[in-house]
This record gives C-alpha cells, sequence and structure tokens, in this order.
C-alpha cells in the first residue's frame, strides 16, 4: 500500500505538467485543428531561459523566490514572443493550405528550435542551481517534498484559471466560437487572427510554466528535453480527447498515474529490467490503445473530419 500510494504522488506531480503542456496541443487543434509538434520546444526553450536566469541571478544575494519568479517571468516572455513569431510566420500563411502543409511546417519549426537552442546553450545538460532546499513529508507511510507539492497545486491552479477564462471570458468566447466555426465567428464581430495569436500566446504560457516546474522537478536541462515531453503531452491530450481543454487536464493527470504504476510494479516484477529506465514505453502503449480503441479520447467527442 505504500508503494501504491507513493506511486499515486509521483504520477500526479507528473502528470499535473504533462496536462500543462498539453493544453497547448489541444487549444491549438480545437481552433486550427493543427498538431503543433514545435510546443514541446518552446517548452524547451522556456526551461532553458529559466535555467540561465536563474544561473545568473544564484549569486545575487536575491531571495531564492523572487529569483524563481523572475526566471519564470522571462520564460514566460520568450516564450510568448516565439509562440506569437511562429504563428504570424509559419502558421497563418498555410491555414488554408492542405492538412500535410502545416503539419510539416510545425515538424520543421520543432527541428529548427531543438538545433537554435543546442548552438546557443550547447548540447550538454545544464543543472538547476539549488535554490530550494524541500523539506519531506511522510503521508500514509509515502514520502512527498514541498516542492512536489508546490508544483502540483501550482498546476491545479493554472488549469483551473485557464478553464474559467476559457468558460467565462469574453476573449474565452471568442475561442470556443473560433472552433466552433471560423467564418461564422468572423461574420459576428469576431477578430480571427487576433483571437489565434491569443491562443498561441496562452499556450505558449503555460507550456512556459511547465517548463519551469520540468526543471525544477529534475534538476537538468536539455536542448532535445521538448521532444519527449512533447510526445507524451500530445499523448496525454489525446488520451483525453485533443481539442477538449478539461479533457487534456484528464488526461495529463491518468498518464502521470499510470506511467509512474506500470515503472514501478512492473519494475519490480521484472527485477528492474522495465523499470524507469523503460517507463516511455507505457506512455506509447497508452497512445495506442487510445487511437485503436477510442480515437476520440475519454473526453472527446466523435466528428467525421476529425475522427
Amino acid at each position: 500500500m505504500d508503494i501504491f500510494l507513493q506511486q499515486i504522488i509521483n504520477g500526479l506531480v507528473l502528470g499535473s505538467i504533462y496536462a500543462l503542456v498539453a493544453l497547448g496541443y489541444t487549444m491549438v487543434y480545437g481552433i486550427l485543428g493543427l498538431i503543433n509538434f514545435a510546443h514541446g520546444d518552446i517548452v524547451m526553450v522556456g526551461a532553458l531561459v529559466a535555467l540561465t536566469v536563474a544561473q545568473a541571478l544564484a549569486s545575487s544575494g536575491l531571495p531564492a523566490p523572487l529569483i524563481l519568479l523572475l526566471a519564470a517571468g522571462a520564460a514566460i516572455l520568450v516564450c510568448i514572443a516565439l509562440g506569437i513569431t511562429i504563428e504570424r510566420i509559419a502558421y497563418r500563411p498555410l491555414r488554408r493550405a492542405p492538412r500535410l502543409a502545416p503539419l510539416i511546417t510545425a515538424i520543421g519549426i520543432s527541428i529548427l528550435l531543438q538545433y537554435t537552442a543546442a548552438l546557443i546553450w550547447g548540447k550538454q545538460y545544464i543543472s538547476m542551481p539549488e535554490l530550494i532546499k524541500p523539506a519531506h513529508f511522510v503521508v500514509g507511510g509515502a514520502q512527498f517534498t514541498e516542492l512536489q507539492a508546490l508544483i502540483f497545486l501550482l498546476a491545479c491552479a493554472v488549469m483551473a484559471g485557464l478553464l474559467w477564462f476559457i468558460k467565462a471570458s469574453r476573449v474565452g468566447k471568442a475561442m470556443r466560437a473560433t472552433e466552433q466555426n471560423p467564418d461564422v465567428a468572423g461574420l459576428m464581430g469576431v477578430d480571427i487572427n487576433r483571437t489565434i495569436s491569443f491562443t498561441f500566446l496562452l499556450g505558449s504560457a503555460v507550456g512556459a510554466i511547465a517548463g519551469v516546474m520540468v526543471v525544477l522537478y529534475y534538476g537538468l536541462g536539455h536542448y532535445f528535453m521538448g521532444f519527449m515531453l512533447g510526445m507524451k503531452a500530445f499523448t496525454a491530450a489525446v488520451l483525453g480527447g485533443i481539442g477538449n481543454v478539461a479533457g487534456a487536464m484528464l488526461g495529463g493527470m491518468l498518464l502521470g498515474i499510470i506511467e509512474s504504476l506500470a515503472s514501478g510494479y512492473i519494475g519490480d516484477l521484472t527485477g528492474g529490467v522495465l523499470g524507469s529506465n523503460y517507463r516511455d514505453i507505457f506512455a506509447f502503449l497508452v497512445l495506442i490503445l487510445v487511437l485503436v480503441l477510442r480515437p476520440s479520447g475519454l473526453m472527446g467527442q466523435q466528428t467525421g473530419e476529425r475522427a
């Protein structure tokens, strides 16, 4: 029971990060029908920017919370600028093109961001300075740290705020109208270009927050870290129902729990042969099963065009 509870805690923390990244995929797909494979690399850029700022300020004598806020703020600003630029230059001209063209462009942008990051930060792993020494807590025989609790609670707060914003705000209503029918929404006075740009802005900002959480959680950053993180977040979006914001949140949480439970228990059963080193297998097994058994996801709706 202790092992089960420990894996659930680990899975919730990991799943909350997946959910934040998955939101970027699902919002863009909901409005444009585009799978933005460059989103994971936008998260990577945010993570590396936060690492750079944290390293520069680590010896400044500033309080650790202020350093983290400045690092997160810089990451959010850079990711917002990057997301809007990519939408304006790479995706907007292809909005009416066949779907294969923006998909290939998204993959090209992903590769471009990876190797641009490699030129700027190098190909070595970058360590996060130890700004916080989190305390350990024990609940029911399972351990978790103050940092894990902070990541989970902050992620839940961001997701709840985003869900409220999309449901209740005027801009959120414009986003939902654009998702339903862009042409009709434009006739009703919605600025389609601005709404789509704001969607990229919002997804990039949330992705930057997720990138900061990743480097805080693992203590490392790398130019290629966005690829696997992005693929798992895409799996979470498909699991929950891509295009559904609440589904992305649910899918991220479930994927984190499934991955943690599978790597923990199956790792024990196989004597460590299929343990944490092979945890990525379980995420993609979930993706295959969802695509075979329920392509629309847990909370997605069956549609003829996107099924």
